[in-house]
């Protein structure tokens, strides 16, 4: 079993359970750690993961979506991923909300989840 990461992915959406939140929308980052075989793999893209097809799918949820929780929204693209790729094996998804509306000052606010093919 290997390891694909995708970190860093960076969109503008609107979650959150402040109204404000939902109408002004702020940056949220994505990292995934996508578990796949390697072993026996030959050196073609059909026999691994699109990066650029789980960079879209991961794009249209944070972007034209709404949750009220990262949490949630995490859990939703760890069940899409799996959904939308076979070849996965399982996922790791962390959601960043580095603008969180907390006082205070802080440096980062994430969830993260991983889950693996039942």
């Amino acid at each position: 079993m290997g390891e694909i990461a995708l970190l860093g992915l960076e969109f503008y959406g609107r979650h959150g359970v402040r109204p404000e939140e939902g109408r002004l929308g702020a940056r949220f980052v994505v990292d995934l750690w996508l578990k796949v075989p390697f072993e026996g793999r030959g050196d073609r893209l059909e026999e691994t993961v699109d990066y650029a097809a789980v960079y879209a799918l991961v794009e249209e949820v944070v972007r034209h979506r709404r949750f009220y929780l990262i949490e949630a929204l995490a859990d939703h693209l760890a069940e899409a991923l799996l959904q939308a790729f076979p070849r996965l094996e399982g996922v790791r998804v962390r959601v960043h909300k580095p603008h969180a509306p907390i006082p205070g000052v802080f440096r980062d606010v994430y969830a993260e989840t991983e889950k693996t093919r039942s």
